[in-house]
């Protein structure tokens, strides 16, 4: 290649009309009186300049003082046609002359509607692809809300760091088949590997929880920054997540994370490029409760859907308000078993930081979160459940009030609103680190339900399929795509 530029197709007495001089044309070898000709790739909605001594086009000129500058300019409906419904133009120049198509973005809008309208109307599934997988709540959630709508679906690949959470997720996790690509590695390293993601199927929901460590109160301050990014280990995901966008091409993505993630240089960084990718974001911030679940969990929902697709997510529907309490949830752990625990270390922790507060010393903020049977909801409970940490809720014995004891890992899912199948068989520490990473299940399901509905609106596909572009033979960042899912 020798050159390559954005260009805007003009309009000239009613019809396109292309405009090129200069430097372009000089490049191209294209000199004033030297014909040309003028040759269509309907298949690749392509124009293509080809300098050709018997050519029907020749190539103008304009002087400015001593310079002469050549141009070329094309003002015809016909010649121009393979751009109907485009005006952003990309223009290559190489040795067999000037090549012109619409943007990478306008063709990748193009064919991500033309692939879901294809899958629909042959009554396949659609394909999801997972990244930051964990033990797959957030898959299942979405899977199952879509199931709720009629809509078939099917977890092309899952990307997680850790192989323990992938290979329960593989033998417990009903939205995985036989098929299902894993891809155990970190984030960034998939994302800038160009054999591994260019043998990625493309996908028509991609959905990822990115690590929110860096973007969490907590996390920003043991990172001593104020900003998410700083985080050495995941402050940067937001760059490979974009990265694996532009390659599986998406129609819709749905991202959750931490509430403090809204603001954070990450988002914004996410909300400018998806713009730039021809798709439109939308968010909320979505409390569990709403949906009669146990955990007090508020997250971000992001939901990005490609342009033209009508998403409204003041629509998520929610259950009628059921009165509920923590004793529905609760093991018959009989009042002598051994799980009770004083936990007096921690109560001990709990006076002195009271006691540096009382003396204006800086302290910690800390005190214990104890709930009962009859509490109607529980405080988050995060991955380090399993470490008996002070901040993380206990639960109070019925009779004896000195005594304290952990959830247990199926009560954990229970509050969550997760299906206990997919922490069957797990440990106390693996299986509370699955669900303290996770979502609570009620909120996704109704997302996945919603944007299943958009995604089966029959007229809002044929609208956008009208001219629909064949799949590119590149993505976004010049990669070579993969094999359709």
């Amino acid at each position: 290649m020798k050159a390559y530029e954005a260009i805007k197709l003009g309009e000239h007495r009613g019809s396109p009309r292309l405009w090129l001089q200069g430097m372009k044309a000089k490049i191209a070898g294209f000199l004033p009186g030297m014909r040309f000709s003028v040759r269509k790739d309907t298949a690749k909605h392509a124009l293509i300049l080809e300098l050709n001594q018997f050519g029907d086009r020749i190539v103008s000129r304009k002087v400015q003082g001593d310079k002469v500058i050549p141009i070329i300019d094309i003002n015809s409906s016909e010649a121009l046609s393979v751009f109907e419904g485009f005006n952003s133009l990309r223009i290559t120049i190489d040795d067999t002359g000037i090549t012109l198509q619409p943007m990478a973005v306008e063709l990748a809008k193009k064919e991500r509607i033309a692939r879901l309208k294809a899958k629909l109307d042959a009554g396949e599934p659609i394909a999801i692809g997972s990244i930051a997988h964990g033990g797959g709540v957030l898959t299942h959630a979405l899977h199952t809300g879509m199931s709720d709508a009629g809509l078939k679906t099917r977890l092309a690949f899952a990307n997680e760091i850790r192989p323990e959470l992938l290979e329960h997720a593989y033998e417990h996790n009903d939205a995985w088949d036989l098929k299902t690509i894993p891809l155990t590695a970190p984030m960034q390293d998939l994302a800038f590997d160009p054999e591994a993601t260019n043998s990625l199927p493309k996908v028509e929901i991609l959905e990822a929880g990115i690590p929110c460590s860096g973007a969490s109160l907590s996390g920003r301050a043991r990172n001593g920054a104020g900003h998410a990014e700083s985080h050495p280990e995941v402050g940067h995901l937001i760059v490979p997540f974009l990265a694996i966008i532009a390659k599986v091409q998406p129609v819709a993505i749905l991202l959750e994370n931490v509430k403090p993630w809204r603001n954070s240089a990450s988002m914004c960084i996410l909300r400018n490029t998806l713009r730039d990718f021809g798709y439109t974001v939308h968010e909320t911030i979505l409390h569990a409760g709403e949906w009669n679940e146990l955990e007090a969990r508020t997250r971000l929902g992001v939901v990005a859907v490609t342009e033209g697709l009508d998403l409204d997510l003041s629509q998520i529907s929610r259950p009628a308000r059921l009165a509920r309490t923590l004793a529905e949830v609760l093991d018959p752990v009989p009042e002598d078993d051994p799980s009770w625990d004083e936990m007096a270390y921690l109560k001990r922790k709990q006076e002195m930081d009271a006691e540096k507060g009382r003396l204006g010393r800086k302290g910690t903020n800390f005190k214990m979160q104890i709930v009962s049977a009859d509490s109607t909801s529980c405080p988050v409970i995060t991955k380090g459940f399993s470490k008996r940490r002070s901040t993380d809720p206990k639960l109070a014995h019925p009779s004896n009030p000195d005594l304290l004891r952990q959830f247990t890992v199926v009560e954990h899912a229970r509050i969550k609103g997760v299906p206990e199948s997919l922490v069957e068989g797990l440990g106390v520490t693996l299986g509370h680190e699955l669900l303290g990473q996770s979502v609570c299940y009620g909120p996704f399901r109704a997302v996945g339900k919603l944007l299943a509905n958009v995604l089966l609106s029959v007229h809002a596909v044929k609208e956008l399929c009208k001219r629909a572009a064949p799949m590119p033979q590149q993505d976004l960042f010049g990669f070579e795509v993969g094999v359709p899912a």
